[in-house]
């Protein structure tokens, strides 16, 4: 599997990158599903079945991005990775909104600085996906046209 990321296409940074946000999402995933108690002290209410299902839907939703990404990470697809990418800025766009919008309790950042750092995660996301759409369609055009049929 190391060579597969020796003779990659794709930079390490975003590779590095990649797994970072797929930490991020895995530690959502955890409080979403088993840190109910982390929750509640953010100041999100959990009171019953409706509740819990945006709680589990969300973090299956979450599971579904690691899983994609963790292929990604395998396949070292440049399409492939486009995709996940795309994904995670509309994603982390949206939190970039919602997030200072609608702090949690224990947020440990003020609704500017936390805009501010969601600005420089999708800038860096953003460099990622043209990073890796240039290496794709740079792939395309020096591959055989009996190739792409």
């Amino acid at each position: 599997m190391f060579e597969r990321f020796k003779n990659s296409p794709i930079p390490i940074w975003v590779n590095v990158f990649l797994i970072v946000t797929v930490l991020l999402m895995a530690v959502q995933v955890f409080w979403n599903y088993f840190d109910h108690q982390y929750l509640l002290d953010a100041g999100i209410t959990i009171g019953g079945d409706p509740d819990k299902n945006v709680l589990y839907t969300t973090a299956g939703r979450l599971v579904a991005m690691i899983g994609a990404s963790i292929f990604v990470l395998i396949t070292q697809n440049p399409a492939q990775h486009a995709v996940v990418w795309f994904m995670s800025i509309l994603r982390e766009g949206q939190e970039m909104f919602i997030d200072p919008l609608f702090p949690y309790a224990n947020s440990p950042a003020a609704p500017i600085a936390d805009f501010g750092i969601h600005v420089v995660i999708v800038a860096l996301e953003i460099a990622a996906f043209v990073t890796v759409y240039r290496i794709w369609r740079q792939e395309r055009s020096s591959a055989p046209a009996s190739a792409l049929t």
